[in-house]
């Protein structure tokens, strides 16, 4: 493989290594963040890859804590649904399928639903929800053994977790086994086109391990006897690509958001790892303007706080070195994490409630992408005369 260097960030524990005051004590090991891209295909990835049975079969993020991530899904399911017309009772399958939020609106709709997840304490809890679902890795056997079981899935999705696996061939071969004549294959993943253009770095860390533009994807599912029929830009993650892809000479026609994808890739020069390495430059200006502004506040005496403890959150503290020198605590809305210590730096996530009860000057907003939302919750602590920072796509105070 011919692989260039384009970006090293600084080396992180796995992003959602949240740990109990009990292994405060236990050193946690970091692993380094290169981004390497591939001159042949122009694909970027990390060749350092984690143990994925560490990374998720204790995981952490839940999708139905967000209220954002909800909405979002619903619409999405309704999308798919009003789009491609699926009978009632048709099988729909969603690989990486967390807490079965999307699922349960397929399913809402008349479907018939299987999850498959490695999270185990999640998996239990989407059972109980009443989505059916496998904890267990998609893998190629595994469609067979779906197969044989439910028949072909007319839908099968992957949100957020197409970048995630090191076998993504192995994902594309078993969704080819799996997947009905007629049926579509729809994923979204962060768009490395937003990345790049917003410098959203901060979502690279090791639970992605591929970062994705449509010029190489497209050969990629070729190489499956698959089609990639439309690459749409949706907002979620700060600009994500919902990829929908059916076998190959299969009966929906290729739409034009697949040429516009390509055309707009072009013109950043994506295709080109010269353009690539800019990109840490692009990030070393927002880091000296953050750590700047955070540096005058804590010189004034003022408290700082940070809002949402989300995976991407672990790549910018450690990049900005932002440790509990800067950050006093994290608030977080999740109950699977609160009470425990962020990865690496060992900063204490506590209940939203927190933040008004020992009201710091500031609240850093880690989880950036819901930055609106946020705000607009928590109009009481700006009332009070705490402020906002935004540190993503662009450093603001609010």
């Amino acid at each position: 493989m011919d692989l260039t260097s384009v970006l090293s960030l600084t080396p992180t524990p796995p992003a959602n290594a949240f740990v109990s005051e009990a292994a405060l004590d236990k050193p946690q090991d970091v692993f380094p963040l290169d981004l390497f891209f591939c001159e042949k295909c122009s694909h970027l990835q990390l060749l350092d890859v984690v143990d994925p049975s560490v990374l998720f079969a204790d995981y952490v993020y839940v999708s139905g804590t967000s209220p954002v991530f909800v909405a979002h899904f619903n619409d999405y399911a309704d999308s798919v649904i009003k789009r491609f017309q699926p009978n009632t009772g048709d099988f729909v399958l969603d690989i990486g399928s967390n807490d079965g939020t999307l699922l349960g609106f397929f399913k809402n709709a008349g479907m018939t639903v299987l999850g498959v997840d490695p999270a185990r304490d999640i998996a239990v809890q989407a059972n109980k929800n009443g989505v059916e679902t496998i904890t267990d890795f998609f893998t190629p056997s595994l469609a067979k053994k779906i197969l044989a079981e439910k028949g072909y899935a007319q839908i099968i999705t992957a949100n957020n977790v197409f970048a995630h696996a090191d076998d993504l061939a192995g994902i594309a071969q078993g969704t080819r086994e799996l997947l009905a004549p007629s049926g579509v294959f729809v994923f979204e993943v962060s768009y490395f086109l937003d990345v790049y253009e917003q410098t959203l770095f901060d979502t690279i860390y090791h639970e992605h391990l591929a970062y994705h533009t449509v010029k190489p994807l497209i050969s990629f599912f070729q190489s499956h006897d698959l089609e990639l029929i439309e690459a749409e830009r949706v907002s979620s993650h700060g600009g994500s690509l919902r990829g929908i892809v059916q076998h190959a000479g299969g009966p929906h026609r290729v739409g034009a958001s697949v040429a516009q994808r390509l055309s707009e890739e072009k013109s950043l020069k994506l295709d080109n790892s010269e353009t690539l390495q800019q990109f840490a430059v692009k990030i070393d200006t927002i880091k000296q303007e953050l750590t700047a502004l955070l540096d005058d506040f804590k010189g004034q005496g003022k408290s700082i706080a940070g809002f949402g403890a989300p995976a991407k959150a672990t790549t910018l503290m450690y990049h900005f070195g932002l440790g509990a020198d800067v950050v006093d605590f994290v608030v977080d809305d999740s109950p699977l994490k609160q009470g425990l210590y962020t990865p690496g730096q060992h900063i204490p996530v506590v209940p939203s409630s927190v933040l008004y009860d020992r009201m710091p000057d500031y609240a850093l907003i880690l989880a950036w992408n819901f930055a609106e939302p946020i705000m607009n919750n928590h109009e009481k602590f700006q009332q009070a005369g705490g402020k906002f920072i935004v540190p993503l796509p662009n450093v603001q105070v609010h």
